[in-house]
């Protein structure tokens, strides 16, 4: 990309940031809230747009993009979480994550099968598991929101939090059974392996740094070695050190940045957000930028998603293939119905899907349904934006007046 052109983008970038920092308070209670506008604004200034934003970023640079964003959201809202909440609800995130998630894995399949009968199984499998994890992000709106109760609150942020981590071995495993089948000898000790792997390693680096962090963090105070400025870094540089070690290590990162997110956060207590409002700053941050790159990358593509298919599978996943499941695992839950319809909406798509597509893309050799499976990838997180971001203001305010 040319120098002028590089410049060209980071200024409307930061004129954007800025213009949108300055009147937020009008959009995040309307119907159009942060991502969307931030989806909007990036389709109109792009290539399919006015053209101002001039992007040339790979499937590797939006992944990393993906990727950073998630981690930062994850391990912020991970340290947010209300403990004395949590502990006394834990059945929810509970029945979520053992009992939802497999049943819409499962269902994702099955009617992929159905609506895609010419793709291999195995196939339909990766696009029920990219479409599994929703986004904290997405969805701050209710899980950060005092009007809706606090074990909706926290059970919606666990769940995002964990799903996309557990996701991570299923898809690895899906796509290690893609290729030839001399390769993939003994699929349950694979399985067994790659789930030990990718979860152990994430919550022992996670352990492990965070003890670190908190005893450097007790000499430093004692020795008066902090300065305030540089203690606005500590929470951002834990949360990248735990996903970057993970990964090297084999293990996935998610994990790692989310429970590493949770034991700083309990181990800090009230005292906590004097080095967390640098990590929500981040985190917003890079929201902005990873939604303005989709927006404008994606509106070039939408003749590509012009497929009666691809648009029908987006709205059930957001719907049957996750409300159903959601409202079987919270049975004899005693969530009144309202409540339980609210969970299965509010399960918005998001960075983690992002994130799983380019890994897909990135699959060598590739896969036989790639093009369907990355256009209905699309066609579900606009959607998402879309519904969930005009929907959640309304029925968080229906929780106010009752």
């Amino acid at each position: 990309m040319e120098t002028t052109l590089l410049y060209q983008n980071l200024a409307i970038l930061a004129a954007f940031l800025l213009i949108y920092s300055l009147i937020a308070g009008r959009f995040e209670s309307k119907l159009i809230n942060g991502p969307l506008l931030f989806l909007l604004a990036g389709a109109l200034l792009g290539p399919g747009g006015v053209g101002l934003l001039s992007l040339e970023i790979n499937h590797e640079g939006i992944r990393l993009l993906a990727e950073l964003t998630l981690v930062i959201v994850l391990f912020t809202d991970a340290a947010n979480t209300d403990w004395r909440v949590l502990l006394a609800n834990r059945s929810l995130p509970i029945r979520l994550l053992l009992i939802g998630l497999p049943l819409t894995l499962v269902l994702g399949t099955l009617f992929g099968r159905w609506l895609f009968p010419q793709l291999p199984l195995l196939e339909l499998a990766i696009l029920a598991t990219i479409l599994a994890p929703t986004d904290a992000a997405l969805g701050k709106a209710v899980v950060s929101n005092p009007a809706v109760p606090a074990p909706i609150r926290e059970g919606l942020n666990q769940e995002s939090g964990l799903n996309d981590g557990i996701c991570v071995p299923v898809l690895l495993l899906l796509l290690a059974l893609i290729a030839p089948t001399e390769q993939h000898q003994g699929t349950g000790a694979l399985a067994l392996t790659l789930m030990l792997e990718e979860i152990g390693i994430g919550i022992a680096v996670a352990l492990a740094l965070s003890q670190v962090t908190l005893w450097l963090l007790r000499r430093s105070y004692l020795n008066g070695w902090q300065l305030p400025l540089w203690r606005q870094l500590t929470l951002p540089g834990l949360a990248l050190l735990c996903f970057a070690l993970a990964q090297t290590l084999g293990g996935s990162g998610f994990i790692a940045a989310f429970v590493g997110g949770l034991l700083i956060g309990h181990r800090f207590g009230e005292h906590k957000h004097e080095y967390l409002d640098s990590c929500e700053g981040y985190g917003d941050l890079l929201s902005v930028v990873i939604w303005m790159v989709f927006g404008a990358t994606l509106l070039p593509v939408l003749p590509d998603l012009l497929h009666w298919q691809y648009w029908l599978y987006a709205l059930a996943s957001l719907t049957l293939l996750r409300m159903v499941p959601v409202w079987l695992c919270l049975v004899g839950s005693g969530l009144r119905p309202e409540l339980r319809l609210f969970v299965g909406w509010f399960g918005p798509r998001g960075l983690a899907s992002i994130v799983f597509a380019v890994m897909v893309l990135q699959h060598r050799p590739a896969l036989l349904g790639q093009g369907p499976i990355i256009k209905t990838v699309l066609c579900t997180i606009l959607l998402s934006v879309i519904l969930h971001g005009i929907s959640a203001n309304p029925w968080v305010r229906r929780f106010k007046s009752s």
